[in-house]
């Protein structure tokens, strides 16, 4: 590769010493230019006297040969400088980067003519005794500067050092001054692409010119030289189709355009969407010289919508039973645009034939097809064909000057097929309102149910299906259901007052078909339930101060009003004195109460509870009392006096015996 290349820099002294060399420009670049230098020197240089010869030595590759430029430099009257007087003189000096051995080497000098003897010359700063340390060093004696080692401009690009002159005990007797040295940048950097992966895209059908994306790369040389000024080329197209020159890179700024016509920018008429670009940047400024960085940059061609779909046949078949819901029938449609977008993703509308919306269609992500389904069963005895008109389109509008076209609707003809459909029982569910404990017999409803298949001569019969208490039967033929036991409100087979049975309805199809039919009895209640008493024992200590013995509460199986209010009585007491009384407390509680304190026994209390209803029942029970001697809060109820019997229900049992001795009487 043809390269310019900096090789060296050398500076030749006559016996008087270069003090400071200024340049108007001290840019090196390709070529001949002529440099006008400037000497800053001490009083001893006269006007027009030389006091150095530069040779700038450059190699050019191209023609194999050396360009030797000589010029003498002298001192002009007027300088431009204030002039001061200065015993320590110490100028810029310039090594270039990436020097070969061997080392120690000389690289400049400082010059001392304050005259003492024995003077000696000290350097400090960064690169010397500081990190990174030991890479210049001065003869104590001459002033001679050295760099001990190859130096490199991207790490450190200049180093600001001191020198200064000090006597024989180390006193420093003169400075410090500063002393500079630049590092002269070599092309020694690639240019390099930091920040991939690299990836455009570009609608297809785009002018021409259109910018893709823009490339940059970063060259780690001295941005102000040659060395980083970069260029860019496409080095290689994959694929080279349909054109090899499908895009141009600006050489200098890096953009990336297109530079073929709309219409060879077609995604769908290309081998593959996607091309790669292989990109070079060079540096020195120029396309065939330099060092050179590759990447490899990736153009995608996005999809526009400019194909519609369309349905792969105008009319489509499908067959259904009635009474079935689901998919009938898949619509398949081609579109030739990218499946992975909107402008391929199909969306169809039912425009025609669905009144009742008993269809509906959805698209299958997957295949783009469009699943048309029955969502309303259908009834062959209404209707055995229909027929419906489907349009499909793109999620994403097609571009401007694309239309949809015939092509993007279609026709489908769905035929019904006749099934033998069950019995429908009219109403469902059935309900009626009977009172418990009618007669056995009594006829609680006749059910009615039809057969859908009106052209279909076919009878039905009835049966039982579920009836929980075994209550109900039914004439299989004309569906009268009658009651075979009692019915009962208080039944564990009632809920809410309510008793269900089902019912099944037979046609005489091949094979049958059957329905059923719910039946809800609404029970209503009749007083049949006498109440009950609870609790039916209490105790209560021989010495009870307090003769409330115990609250009695009553409840009834019945329905209100066949429950409380409840009256609670006593039956009569024998003998000369009342031992208790019985206090209603509230409508469904009574207190029993004794008025004195009786003696250790068991008595029995007999008591009539009767509910509210119409007519009322009565319930005669006995209350059984425990009196029990109690010491120290202890309750003795054992061993009691022998049982003390109401002589009420003494006398009512002799005279029973009495009557069923002598029924005569």
């Amino acid at each position: 590769m043809n390269e310019w290349m900096l090789k060296s820099i050398s500076f030749f002294f006559f016996p008087q010493v270069l003090l400071l060399a200024c340049a108007e420009d001290l840019e090196c670049v390709p070529g001949f230019q002529r440099k006008a230098l400037y000497i800053e020197q001490p009083f001893q240089f006269t006007e027009d006297q030389p006091v150095l010869n530069c040779m700038l030595f450059s190699y050019i590759t191209i023609v194999q040969k050396i360009v030797i430029s000589y010029e003498i430099f002298k001192i002009e009257g007027n300088l431009g400088f204030p002039r001061q007087k200065r015993s320590i003189w110490a100028p810029p000096i310039l090594i270039p980067e990436n020097q070969r051995p061997p080392f120690p080497r000389f690289v400049g000098k400082v010059v001392h003519s304050g005259g003492t003897e024995r003077a000696k010359f000290r350097l400090s700063g960064k690169g010397v005794d500081q990190d990174p340390k030991g890479i210049f060093r001065i003869s104590e004696i001459s002033g001679d500067v050295f760099v001990t080692r190859a130096l490199d401009r991207e790490a450190i690009a200049n180093y600001a050092l001191e020198v200064e002159v000090t006597d024989i005990s180390g006193k420093t007797i003169d400075g410090p001054v500063h002393l500079d040295i630049f590092v002269i940048d070599q092309n020694d950097n690639r240019p390099m692409f930091k920040e991939g992966p690299y990836v455009g895209h570009v609608m297809e059908g785009s002018p021409k010119g259109t910018t893709v994306m823009r490339m940059v790369a970063f060259d780690a040389d001295d941005p102000s030289t040659d060395n980083a000024l970069l260029r860019y080329t496409i080095l290689e197209q994959t694929p080279n189709k349909p054109s090899p020159n499908m895009f141009y890179i600006d050489p200098e700024k890096g953009n990336i355009i297109t530079v073929v016509s709309p219409i060879l920018l077609d995604r769908e008429t290309m081998e593959t969407p996607k091309y790669e670009l292989v990109i070079v940047a060079k540096d020195m400024g120029v396309i065939d010289a330099g060092l050179t960085g590759t990447v490899t940059a990736t153009i995608l061609i996005d999809d526009r919508n400019d194909h519609p779909p369309e349905f792969t046949k105008k009319e489509f078949q499908a067959t259904v039973k009635e009474g079935v819901t689901g998919v009938i029938v898949n619509l398949t449609v081609g579109d030739q645009d990218d499946p992975a977008t909107g402008a391929w993703r199909a969306v169809y509308t039912i425009i025609n034939g669905n009144p009742g919306q008993s269809f509906e269609i959805h698209t299958n992500p997957q295949t783009n097809e469009g699943m048309l389904s029955v969502v309303k069963s259908l009834d062959y005895e209404i209707s055995a064909f229909h027929t419906l008109l489907i349009k499909v389109e793109n999620e994403d509008p097609l571009i401007p000057d694309i239309a949809y076209g015939p092509s993007s609707t279609a026709t489908v003809q769905i035929t019904v097929e006749d099934v033998n459909e069950s019995p429908v029982f009219h109403p469902n569910p059935m309900t009626v309102t009977k009172q418990e404990n009618i007669p056995i017999g009594s006829v609680v409803l006749m059910v009615n149910a039809t057969d859908p298949d009106t052209l279909q001569y076919q009878t039905i019969r009835y049966s039982i299906y579920k009836d929980p208490a075994g209550w109900l039967e039914i004439n299989p033929t004309n569906g009268t259901i009658a009651t075979t036991a009692i019915l009962d409100l208080e039944s564990l087979h009632v809920q809410n007052n309510i008793y269900t049975a089902l019912f099944l309805a037979i046609d005489s199809g091949n094979p049958p078909a059957t329905g059923t039919g719910t039946l809800h009895i609404t029970l209503e209640d009749v007083n049949d339930n006498v109440p009950s008493l609870h609790p039916t024992l209490a105790k209560v200590c021989d010495d009870a101060k307090d003769l409330r013995v115990v609250v009695l509460g009553a409840s009834d199986k019945d329905l209100h009003p066949n429950t409380g209010p409840f009256k609670f009585e006593l039956s009569k007491q024998s003998g000369p004195e009342k031992l208790w009384r019985i206090t209603k407390l509230n409508d469904t509680h009574a207190q029993v109460i004794l008025l004195q304190n009786l003696k250790k026994a068991n008595y029995n209390i007999p008591i009539s509870v009767t509910d509210s209803g119409k007519p009322p029942l009565t319930n005669n029970t006995e209350l059984k009392l425990q009196v029990c001697s109690c010491k120290k809060s202890k309750m003795d109820c054992s061993a009691t006096d022998a049982l003390r019997i109401s002589m009420t229900l003494i006398l009512l049992s002799l005279f029973s015996l009495f009557c069923e001795s002598f029924p005569e009487l």
